[in-house]
């Protein structure tokens, strides 16, 4: 029987994003083995199998994680080795290099945490990128600028290919009329009328909450309020940084929120300030739900958000920017929220589950057993 491997650094991941991979290898006669952070259960797979990744790329601790990966790679003999989320990835093809007989890795890319204007520090992430290069066999990204650093630098051992996401199942997506959503609101405590913006991200310094909270202090739209959605390092400080803006009565955190759609039901447009992604979850679901989107103009968000089109891009960290593209969301009229939410729906249309799962299935077997399209299309 053959043997995949895929490894990402928390369950969630796996669960959010894998499950239709898992169920293709299982039907085609594969064992599967998955690394991750914990010991959990996951459907279709047969062995879950702890890595002890430490959350800071260059922690010593990750030593470890490198020694047991190699460990694990030579005692199991896997066919295919897939990789996701950038240390999990970085952990398991440091093991796999100088290994005699090594599997096919497919290492797919979320998003490299660097650009090609990162000047001096893209170098903390390119150089351990372009060491296990040697052993990515075939690399998976997801939007234009990555396609481009993969390329330049050349990222990959044989083969490069660009993917519109892993998909997303467009079951998801709830678009509601404005009388649900005015339920939708009622049921959260929010007023009617109330005007609610949202982000739905981990609490860090990548996802920039805090220059959203600087902005929404100084944004003097009354009827505006804030949800912020998700948990993490940063949630604290962001808290702080709220109550002594003198803003924590306009700003709703939500800890973390399983089913983020649910919550989308209740807004009016979404926001996101990250400093840098891959193909961002949050914003393929909220252009899904036919939401307007204001995001910082970099790579992922412009793969998703067209300005003026459906949504606004606003330049990285620039809180006057940010300011004004609040204001002209929340001075739109109802037509044109709702044509920016046709065309966002429109565009997360070639991102859904039927429409990618066949080529990256197709990808991962190598013409070694092309998917049954029919049979394909049932994992949806």
């Amino acid at each position: 029987m053959k043997k995949i491997l895929f490894c990402a650094s928390t369950v969630s991941h796996i669960n959010n994003f894998h499950i239709p991979y898992l169920k293709a290898f299982h039907d085609n006669g594969y064992e599967i083995h998955v690394a991750v952070n914990e010991k959990v259960q996951i459907k279709w797979v047969d062995q879950v199998i702890v890595l002890p990744f430490a959350k800071k790329h260059f922690s010593i601790k990750n030593i470890h994680a490198i020694i047991k990966a190699r460990k694990l790679l030579k005692q199991q003999h896997y066919d295919k080795v897939s990789t996701h989320t950038a240390l999990a990835s970085t952990i398991i093809r440091l093991a796999a290099l100088l290994l005699k007989n090594r599997p096919k890795v497919y290492h797919i890319v979320h998003g490299y945490l660097f650009t090609l204007n990162s000047g001096l520090k893209k170098w903390v992430y390119l150089i351990p990128e372009k060491i296990t290069a040697l052993v990515s066999d075939v690399v998976m990204v997801m939007n234009h600028e990555d396609y481009v650093i993969a390329q330049k630098y050349k990222l990959y051992k044989d083969k490069l290919y660009s993917i519109d996401g892993m998909g997303i199942d467009p079951s998801r997506f709830k678009c509601v009329s404005p009388a649900q959503k005015r339920e939708y609101k009622k049921h959260l405590g929010l007023c009617e009328d109330d005007f609610i913006f949202a982000y739905a991200a981990e609490f860090s310094k990548r996802k920039n909450q805090a220059l959203l909270i600087r902005a929404f202090a100084k944004f003097q739209n009354k009827r505006a309020r804030l949800i912020l959605a998700g948990d993490g390092r940063t949630l604290s400080d962001c808290k702080a940084l709220a109550n002594v803006l003198g803003v924590s009565d306009r700003i709703h955190f939500m800890g973390y929120v399983k089913d983020v759609p649910e919550l989308y039901a209740a807004c009016d447009a979404i926001v996101s300030t990250s400093l840098i992604e891959g193909l961002p979850f949050n914003i393929l679901e909220a252009i899904g739900c036919g939401l307007p989107v204001v995001a910082s103009d970099i790579k992922g968000h412009r793969e998703l958000v067209e300005h003026k089109g459906n949504g606004l891009l606003f330049k990285v960290s620039d809180v006057q920017e940010l300011i004004k593209c609040l204001e002209e969301i929340c001075s739109c009229n109802i037509g044109q929220r709702l044509r920016y939410g046709q065309m966002g729906k429109e565009k997360s249309r070639k991102y859904r589950l039927d429409c990618v799962f066949h080529q990256i299935f197709n990808l991962y077997m190598d013409g070694e057993q092309e998917v049954d399209k029919n049979k394909g299309s049932q994992l949806c």
